[in-house]
């Protein structure tokens, strides 16, 4: 037992050695949790800012000028009188993603009875923009032309007054969501793609021939492999959640980080588990990355970090439901988000144990007659 602990934390240690001298890989980690977090907390959120509107105004008139002063940053920016031909060109060269036009005649005819209609044309190249602005611009006109009618602004006092209590992100700000989902993320792809990638550095520089001739055994080749690359991982995360999420980015981490790694350490015994065994039934770098392509997109869209597990089909829940990341996601979430224990996240941790012992198991035997 003593000698193969030794093996393991040698060929480990020969792991790490390894890693600290693949520039790329060293770099792609320094990204994903770093600079990669900090971007998707801050284009996380797909509420209107700043969008660039331009106003057609033929009419003028004072209830064209009340819809000029309407618009206002900081979900648009101040609006642009422009002429009815730059409207297109402005369009097509990307400067406007709204154009309201406003026909000539236009208060006239509203006072009269009539029931005039403006044009609001819309950049749908800009989708999240085009689909919330819209329903933010009739809003905006609908309520301006009521109160220019009625001659004052009324306050509507609805019959039920609904009071929203907002638990554990009060600010309603969808780049907590962000960070803190990227980082689980990156936690499923790295192991997955680091552990992977050392075993085929391994057999394109023919070291695993050497490795074949000493006293070693499948089992602590594979272990020496997910210690090393979990470590570097769990290491990584935890720097990520206390200097990128919590210190730089302001969000704030509700529950027990030791318990969060701790889960983490269960996540990554799966998800290293699974990346050897794409390597090995890999001939060659490119052919790993075209496997990678293939498991981590359902991995990443399906696990419940993008799209909520409720609305996917019975069918897809069931399968997923055999993934590690899908029930990280879930004990990610509860204890970084709401704050949960032990005694609200131990089936979260049992399934994510579970699932490791029998990749492992099915990694090693499938690893065992790559070695031969």
């Amino acid at each position: 037992m003593h000698q193969t602990l030794r093996n393991i934390l040698h060929l480990g240690l020969k792991e790490l050695r390894g890693l600290s001298r693949d520039w790329v890989m060293l770099g792609l980690i320094v990204y994903s949790f770093t600079l990669a977090i900090y971007v998707e907390s801050k284009a996380m959120p797909e509420s209107l800012n700043r969008a660039a509107i331009a106003i057609v105004d033929e009419d003028h008139s004072p209830l064209t000028a009340r819809l000029f002063v309407a618009f206002q940053p900081p979900y648009f920016t101040p609006p642009v009188a422009i002429s009815a031909p730059l409207m297109d060109p402005r369009m097509d060269a990307g400067v406007d993603t709204f154009a309201l036009e406003i026909p000539s005649g236009f208060q006239s005819d509203l006072l009269a009875g009539a029931h005039p209609s403006m044009q609001l044309n819309v950049d749908a190249t800009r989708v999240g923009q085009a689909f919330t602005g819209t329903g933010y611009i009739h809003q905006i006109v609908t309520a301006e032309v009521q109160e220019f009618l009625r001659r004052h602004r009324d306050v509507d006092t609805p019959p039920v007054d609904l009071i929203l209590r907002a638990r554990y992100n009060q600010r309603l700000d969808p780049g907590w969501f962000g960070a803190i989902t990227h980082v689980v993320m990156s936690i499923t792809m790295l192991s997955i793609i680091l552990t992977g990638a050392a075993l085929i550095r391994e057999k394109e520089h023919g070291t695993v021939e050497h490795l074949l001739v000493m006293p070693v055994t499948a089992t602590e080749l594979m272990l020496s492999k997910v210690w090393s690359m979990g470590l570097v991982v769990l290491l990584a995360s935890g720097l990520a959640i206390g200097l990128m999420v919590r210190l730089i980015l302001g969000v704030p981490v509700a529950g027990s980080v030791p318990l969060f790694m701790f889960g983490t350490m269960l996540m990554l015994f799966a998800t290293t588990s699974l990346g050897i065994f794409l390597a090995t039934l890999a001939g060659a770098m490119p052919q790993f990355g075209l496997l990678l392509i293939l498991v981590l997109l359902p991995l990443q869209v399906l696990s419940g970090a993008m799209t909520p597990v409720e609305s996917m089909p019975d069918t897809i829940r069931f399968i997923m439901s055999g993934a590690p990341n899908t029930h990280f996601i879930v004990f990610s979430q509860a204890v970084l988000f709401r704050g949960a224990g032990l005694d609200v996240v131990w089936p979260q941790l049992a399934a994510m144990a579970l699932i490791g012992a029998v990749l492992f198991w099915l990694t090693l035997r499938r690893f065992r007659a790559f070695l031969r």
